[in-house]
This record gives structure tokens, sequence and C-alpha cells, in this order.
């Protein structure tokens, strides 16, 4: 057999991890070739397809490397590129013979549910053989506990969080820290809990600024002089706006609400604010450990439904085992933070507000 795989959507901790796993398993579980792809389905495209054959040797050392070794894209949509000229075309059957054309009997892509969706559609329309496995720093992925990425990107934002709270103290301010979270807190919630956050604010829950501002008054009266706040950049008041940054080529993204906080902060209590923004600080960096962890994990078992012939499947996370479920259903069903989790509870048990009450 032989299979290809590619990393697709935004880069995150721990794909190279997974790319040494499938390759391993591949050559030494089962004698397979393995081809890797380079900048995700784009490699497809290409005449001849820009991809490279990936042996054990060629994988050594990566399972702690950040990034991807394959490269990877979070933009051009196969049936809908852009053709240089302003216009745009359909390039999903080029795409999917390309496949055909490097000799293919599987591929396993690795990706988010955008990603996953276009890889989807293209192999149902193409004939292509799909395993899916799920990366994404926001864990919105239904149907999986897990995925790669976002444990590091939490790790990340909690040593921030170690980090500003001691400055804080010092200067007796209010630190204002602005992550990931496209449209889900997870990164912030967890975040928040493991690094002491005293306002966590997600897009899930709208927040009253004022309610926000009465918490971190009553600390100061109680004669607690600093504080942390931790923002989603999708967090939205509750008149159900979100603040939006338009990027020199015309693109929008979210962003700049840890800014909006922190004015709306020092406007109404006078305290001293600064703000930090991760943005992909998440993103890159060593993978720690459950990510290499669930990352081996994941690429031994898609290698092993390719082996088995199961295909149009996505491998999981779920009660502490690999599990595969369809494609379609992981996609299908978006995982926000639920009002009523665990964490949620957790957190406003340690007292931490949400700005909703």
């Amino acid at each position: 057999m032989r299979i290809g795989v590619l990393t697709s959507g935004g880069d995150c901790a721990g794909l190279n991890a997974v790319i040494r796993a499938v390759v391993r398993r591949a050559v030494h579980g089962y004698g397979f070739e393995v081809y890797g792809i380079h900048k995700a389905t784009h490699g497809f495209a290409t005449r001849p397809v820009d991809a490279v054959k990936l042996t054990p040797g060629d994988v050594s050392g990566l399972v702690g490397r950040g990034g991807t070794v394959l490269e990877t894209t979070n933009k051009g949509d196969p049936f809908d590129y852009p053709d240089g000229a302003g216009g745009h075309q359909d390039q999903s059957h080029l795409i999917g013979q390309g496949y055909f054309e490097l000799g293919l009997d599987a591929l396993i892509g690795i990706g988010g549910d955008g990603s996953l969706g276009i890889m989807d559609k293209l192999a149902r329309q193409e004939g292509w053989n799909l395993v899916g496995i799920p990366k994404t720093i926001d864990n919105d992925l239904g149907h999986t506990e897990a995925a790669i990425g976002f444990q590091s990107a939490v790790q990340v934002a909690t040593e921030a969080l170690d980090r500003l709270d001691v400055t804080a103290a010092s200067h007796s301010r209010v630190m204002v820290l602005e992550v990931m979270g496209r449209d889900a807190g997870h990164i912030a919630l967890n975040a928040g809990i493991a690094g002491g956050a005293h306002v966590i604010l997600i897009p899930e829950i709208a927040y009253d600024i004022e309610i926000v501002c009465q918490h971190l008054e009553e600390r100061r009266r109680s004669g607690r002089n600093h504080s942390l706040v931790i923002v989603a950049e999708a967090a939205k008041a509750p008149e159900g706006d979100r603040r939006m940054q338009t990027l020199a080529q015309g693109e929008q993204r979210y962003g700049g609400v840890g800014q909006r906080v922190a004015d709306a902060i020092a406007q109404r209590t006078g305290a001293e604010t600064r703000v930090t923004v991760l943005g992909h600080v998440q993103r890159g960096g060593s993978p720690v450990a459950m990510d290499r962890v669930l990352a081996s994990a994941f690429g031994v078992a898609a290698v092993d439904l390719c082996a088995e012939g199961k295909f149009g499947r996505m491998v999981a996370w779920q009660h502490r085992k690999v599990v595969d479920i369809p494609i379609g259903d992981a996609i299908g069903h978006y995982q926000a933070v639920d009002l009523d989790d665990c964490l949620v509870t957790t957190a406003r048990g340690l007292g931490i507000t949400f700005g909703d009450r």
C-alpha cells in the first residue's frame, strides 16, 4: 500500500510527531510506502505532484519539533481557488487527480474542521480513500475530547499568566492577556484556571464590563493589589459585537478585544492596565508531552485504519483511548464550551468571573 500524508489548515505543535508516527507505523508495521504532500492539498495541484517519499530515517527526531516539515496553508479553497486575475476557479478535479498520479491507495489528512471538511468533500467527489486526524488549538472539533496542538497552546498561555502575575503584583496592575479562540473559549478557560486568572472572558458567555470591573474593585478593596484577566479573541459584549481587525490585504480577523477590555477597565476603575497578545506564540514551539503522546497514538491508529480498509473515518480521543468516527460527524458537530461544563463550574467555584454575574 502507498499512503500519502499531509498537514492542512493552521500550524500547531505536534504535527511533526504525527508525521513521524505515520511513517514509523506504516513502514515498520506493514511495509507500506509513505509520501508526504507539501503545502496541504495545494501539493496535489502541481505537476509533478509536490511530494516526497518519507522513510523512518527522514522522520527521526521529529517527535519534539514544532511546526510541520511538510508545510501547510489555510488559504485557497480548492473549490473556489483565486486565479490571480481577481476571479476564482474550481481546482478540485486537478487536485483530485494528483492523488492518483502519485499512485496513492490512501491519504491521511491532518486538519481542523475547515480543512477536514474540504478534504472529505474532495475524497467523496474524486474517490479518495481518506482517514482524518484532528488538530486544532481551539479544540472545537466534535466527538473528540482532545485534538493535537490544544494542550501545547494552553501551556503557553498558562506560562504567560504565571509571568504576568509577578509583574502585575510588582506594579499593582491589571494584566489582560488575549489568547486565540476563534469561536470557542477552551484555551482561555483551561489556561485561566491553571494560571490563576481572576476574570475569564470567552465567546460562549457574553460579558458585561461593569460586572468585570465590580469584580476587580472588590478584589482591590479586599487588599489584593493586582488582577489577571484572560480574554479569548472572539469574546463578545452583551450586545453581541466582537472586535475585528482588518489586515493589510483586506482580510478581517478577530483581534483587539484585549485592548478594548483593558481600556474599559482603566476608564472605570482607574487601575493601571497592560495588555499582552499571545497570537501565534501559541502555535509555535515544541509540543508538550500530552500532544506528543496524542500525536503518536493518532498516527499509529490512522495507519491501522488504512490497513483495515476503513476510510472516511477520523481518529478521536474518547475515554482515554483512540476510537474512530465518521469524518462528517466530527466536522458536523461544533464543540464550543458547554455552559454546564465541569470547568465552567470549577472556575465559578474558585471565584473567577466570566463577566456575566
